[in-house]
């Protein structure tokens, strides 16, 4: 079967989010120089941080909910444009209060990437290659965060710190006119052959897929808060290595903003081989003829029990032990995350994915808000010691992964719209 047109879309998704995790990054690239000349408190910088979550997490309610009424083309352009102009606005930040009110404007755009990147997964590929297909775009995260430390001290230490905020915010606006020269729904699109429709449409019809699943309906599923705390425990971990990795690596083993590359880059290129092995592993376990149910919780159960020895970093002698220590736990991490998406479009229609992917993107982020004030706090008090929360890290991905396991115990379809309660899920289909 040769490369179908959805790969093509897929690569867009990689690229769009590996410009949204560059402008979002940025700040913990820089977070180091702007606290020493800005003289921000650790608690102060927690604020800044916060704020992108706080708006990111309501941005996710609305963003889901939008991209299901007026779909992704439309969706993803209107998001680029209002998180890049938001990237660029932060150039022109003077005071604490002026980098916390762009931060919130960029959290707010950069909601809308990951429910409208779940949903044309859902649109463009059939059950058995979604995962592979959300490693592979989820990659773009690790990407962009080690584009983000080659690019970002090479304009800061050239041109200074402002014009870096500028040039990776004017990355969104070349992504947009891809976007638009490219992107059509499977079933209008002249590039995509009568046989790969077919393939993309080749699971069996969802029962109960309908328009307009309300949100009462939604809230009231086991399986939105299964997906939901897979958000809430897992994501504020990824945001604290984005944001105060560079601080941790800074305060416990001096590295400074031009000697960040390195042992950023490794941990991320890592993370990149978990995000796509990941989406793979639980993949390569339905061919083989396992349920959806136990390929997930098993890629997912790996995954949580690889992140444990993170916990120890702090304790690490040497800089690259501590690398080594993160670089494994963010890969397991993105591997996570890749079957954690994959979850929503398992056990819910397409037409509720948006939707529920950003309840649950809503629970992760306000568990971020929480964690980032949090952190801020706990190293104001006690003199930037990493230990406790590392430990909480380390701890997070295993507490989520028995709460799911209790919640969907076998990820069966959600009792939404007129789906029946004992709806059963049909056996995975032979790959294509």
């Amino acid at each position: 079967m040769t490369i179908g047109y959805r790969w093509t879309v897929c690569a867009l998704l990689f690229l769009v989010t590996t410009t949204n995790y560059i402008d979002r990054q940025i700040l913990g690239i820089l977070a180091p120089t702007l606290q020493r000349e800005l003289h921000w408190s650790e608690s102060q910088y927690g604020v800044v941080v916060s704020s992108f979550s706080l708006m990111y997490a309501f941005g996710f309610l609305a963003a889901g909910r939008l991209l299901d009424r007026i779909g992704v083309r439309r969706g993803f352009a209107i998001a680029v444009v209002a998180w890049s102009l938001a990237a660029i606005s932060t150039a022109f930040a003077r005071t604490t209060a002026g980098f916390a009110a762009a931060r919130a404007l960029l959290g707010l755009g950069e909601s809308a990437n990951f429910p409208g990147a779940i949903k044309t997964v859902a649109e463009w590929f059939p059950k058995r290659e979604r995962a592979l297909a959300a490693g592979i775009f989820n990659a773009g995260t690790n990407t962009g965060a080690i584009v983000t430390p080659l690019l970002v001290p090479w304009i800061a230490l050239t041109w200074g710190w402002r014009w870096a905020f500028i040039v990776t915010g004017a990355l969104g606006f070349v992504w947009l006119l891809l976007w638009l020269a490219l992107y059509r729904s499977p079933e209008v699109h002249p590039r995509v052959s009568a046989a790969e429709l077919a393939h993309i449409r080749s699971d069996p019809p969802e029962q109960g897929q309908s328009t307009g699943v309300s949100w009462w309906r939604l809230v009231r599923a086991k399986q939105t808060w299964a997906f939901a705390v897979g958000k809430l425990l897992a994501d504020p971990v990824w945001w604290f290595y984005l944001y105060w990795l560079p601080k941790f690596l800074d305060a416990r083993y001096g590295i400074k903003l031009s000697q960040l590359a390195a042992p950023l880059i490794v941990v991320y290129l890592v993370a990149d081989i978990g995000s796509v092995g990941g989406g793979w592993l639980s993949g390569a376990f339905i061919k083989r003829g396992w349920t959806v149910n136990r390929a997930r919780k098993t890629a997912m159960l790996a995954m949580a029990l690889l992140i444990v020895p993170t916990a120890y970093a702090p304790r690490a002698d040497s800089l690259w032990a501590a690398v080594a220590l993160v670089s494994v736990a963010a890969a397991a991490h993105q591997a996570w995350s890749a079957n954690v998406y994959t979850l929503a479009s398992d056990m819910f229609p397409q037409p509720a994915v948006a939707s529920v992917v950003g309840i649950g993107a809503f629970a992760g982020a306000m568990g971020g808000v929480l964690f980032q004030q949090i952190t801020g706090r706990v190293l104001d008090a006690n003199g930037s010691n990493y230990t406790p929360i590392f430990l909480v890290c380390g701890l997070a991905y295993i507490t989520a992964w028995l709460i799911i396991h209790l919640l969907a115990p076998r990820l069966e379809p959600a009792a939404i719209g007129d789906a029946p309660r004992s709806a059963p899920r049909p056996p995975p289909h032979p790959v294509a």
